[in-house]
């Protein structure tokens, strides 16, 4: 199938603004030994966090984070692990599962800051483009499309060729992209990391794309 696409912005963040909540702020506080925070004033939270983090050692900053917020989906030896690979940059995208890009971003992200550049600075790209026809736009569409727009040393290409090519199956296309979001009658908005797409390596804004879909051959 071929598609059409234009791309209307490409952008880099280092955060996310919805990524923490006062409410969020105040527990945290309590679990790294604040426990008079709801009395604080709400814009002073944060960087009451910040203080309280830098108090503890690093990686077990990092497992009360990663405990307050993935503990549904990580056991403790998991979390343990990762604690401690998160501030050695050894955090990539190993873990398949959606919802864990999006929070080991936010929750690097508040190491990184708390502890002033100790932990690695993630960056995650967010990609706003149009693309008709508007049928069947998944995770995986999307990222065959661009990849008629990359740079020939995208990551993505260099690791994932047969699968953009339709070649194999293509499941990894559900963690690298975080979210896919319609905005509009053919518009959508695109979550990554800045490791798999990155704004620099984009060629066009505006392309045709001749797309193939992995067919598994019968028995």
């Amino acid at each position: 199938m071929t598609y059409h696409m234009i791309i209307n912005s490409v952008k880099t963040v280092e955060e996310f603004e919805d990524a923490w909540t006062n409410a969020d702020y105040i527990k945290l506080l309590e679990l790294f030994g604040f426990p008079d925070a709801k009395d604080s004033k709400p814009e002073e939270l944060k960087d009451l966090l910040f203080m309280a983090i830098s108090d503890f050692e690093g990686p077990e900053a990092a497992a009360i984070l990663l405990d307050y917020k993935l503990s549904e989906y990580l056991n403790e030896g998991q979390i343990g692990q990762m604690s401690h690979d998160m501030l050695l940059d050894k955090i990539s995208e190993e873990y398949s599962d959606i919802s864990l890009h999006h929070e080991l971003f936010n929750i690097n992200q508040l190491l990184f800051k708390a502890y002033n550049g100790t932990f690695p600075n993630a960056k995650a790209t967010i990609i706003e483009f149009e693309i008709t026809p508007n049928k069947d736009v998944t995770k995986e569409v999307v990222l065959k499309v661009l990849d008629h727009t990359l740079a020939n040393n995208s990551v993505i290409k260099r690791l994932y060729s047969d699968q953009l090519a339709g070649k194999e199956a293509f499941d990894e296309a559900e963690s690298i992209v975080w979210d896919l979001k319609s905005t509009g009658d053919n518009s959508y908005t695109m979550t990554t990391s800045e490791y798999w797409i990155s704004r620099d390596e984009f060629k066009d804004a505006e392309f045709d794309a001749k797309i193939e879909m992995f067919v598994e051959e019968e028995d």
